[in-house]
Order: C-alpha cells, then sequence, then structure tokens
C-alpha cells in the first residue's frame, strides 16, 4: 500500500524544482545579459544573476532548516521557459525587437519562480518552519523586484522595437497608408 503524501512531501518536492530552476536560471540570465543590446537591460540581467546565486544559498539553507540534503529536481517547467527564450534569442537576435523578446522570456521565468516561492512560502508558514518561511519571503521580494525593473525595461525597449517596425497609421489599424479595404474604398 502506498504511503499517503503530505503538504511536507509536497514542499520538499518544491524546493528541489525551485533549486533546479534557480541554477538554471542564473546560466539562462548570463547568457540573456550577453544577448541584451540595451545597457540598462544587460546591467539588470546580470544583477539578477548575481542575486540568483544569493538565491540558491538561502535554498540551501532551507534545505539545512528541514535537514534535507539540497539537490534539485528536474523542472520540466523552467526547461521549457528556457528552451523558449533560447529560440526566441536566436529568430530576434539583431532585430529591433530583440530586447523586448528577451525581457518577455526572462518575465516568464521570473514569474515562474514568483509563483513557487509564494507557494513555498505559504506551506512553510503553514508547516511551522517560520526561518525557512522567512528567507523564502526574502527571495519572493527579490523575484518581485526584479519582475517590476524588467516591467520598467520593456516599456522603453517595446517602444523601439514597435519604432523599428515602422510607423502605424493614425488610429492604430495596422494598415499603411494609401491601403484599400475590401470592395476598393479607401480606408479613412
Amino acid at each position: 500500500m502506498a504511503t499517503q503524501k503530505t503538504l511536507e512531501d509536497a514542499f520538499n518536492n518544491g524546493l528541489k524544482d525551485v533549486l533546479y530552476a534557480e541554477r538554471t536560471s542564473v546560466r539562462a540570465l548570463k547568457k540573456a545579459a550577453k544577448a541584451a543590446q540595451n545597457d540598462e537591460l544587460r546591467q539588470a540581467l546580470e544583477q539578477h544573476a548575481q542575486e540568483s546565486e544569493g538565491q540558491i544559498e538561502r535554498l540551501q539553507q532551507v534545505f539545512e532548516i528541514i535537514g534535507k540534503a539540497a539537490r534539485g529536481k528536474t523542472c520540466e517547467s523552467i526547461q521549457g521557459l528556457n528552451a523558449e527564450l533560447e529560440d526566441h534569442l536566436e529568430e530576434f537576435k539583431d532585430s529591433d525587437a530583440a530586447d523586448a523578446v528577451l525581457i518577455a522570456g526572462a518575465q516568464a521565468m521570473e514569474h515562474y519562480e514568483i509563483a513557487r516561492y509564494g507557494t513555498l512560502r505559504t506551506w512553510a508558514q503553514q508547516l511551522g518552519m517560520e526561518d525557512a518561511a522567512r528567507l523564502l519571503e526574502e527571495t519572493l521580494e527579490e523575484e518581485k523586484r526584479t519582475d517590476e525593473l524588467l516591467t520598467q525595461i520593456a516599456e522603453r525597449a517595446n517602444q523601439q522595437a514597435d519604432q523599428g517596425e515602422g510607423e502605424m497609421q493614425e488610429g492604430g489599424e495596422g494598415q499603411p497608408e494609401g491601403e484599400q479595404m475590401e470592395g476598393g474604398e479607401d480606408r479613412e
């Protein structure tokens, strides 16, 4: 008969998952920083890669608190997000939209981590692991700050990418000036 799984088991599995995700993210962030065209974006990605190394150390502390070895478990979600980022970097490299898609990929990874850390912090609190919850909360707040910074940089990068694609007709309909609608009528 199979052993009934507990919230503590879910917490332990989640820690392994996010440890793997953080290690993968550090490599992805460093690669993305090298590909970034915008200096502000490059610096933000490099800074978060360093911050993520500190987050890995915090996770190791959480493993110590619960008396488990700090071992990661392959996280297919982060692998998929990382593969998507790699594909976009290759497809959009040297384009006006390169930084915009880079930010989108980095934020997808950040949002995954925010979801994971929020869940793990809540589970740690529920399980009475206040020291672990505090460490997880600290990382959660760093992830949120990084996401906010990337959003600010994205607003500028998206405008630059849009301007590089040519002017849109006033009104934002996306039709070049002088193009006709169905039936031969000029678009106004």
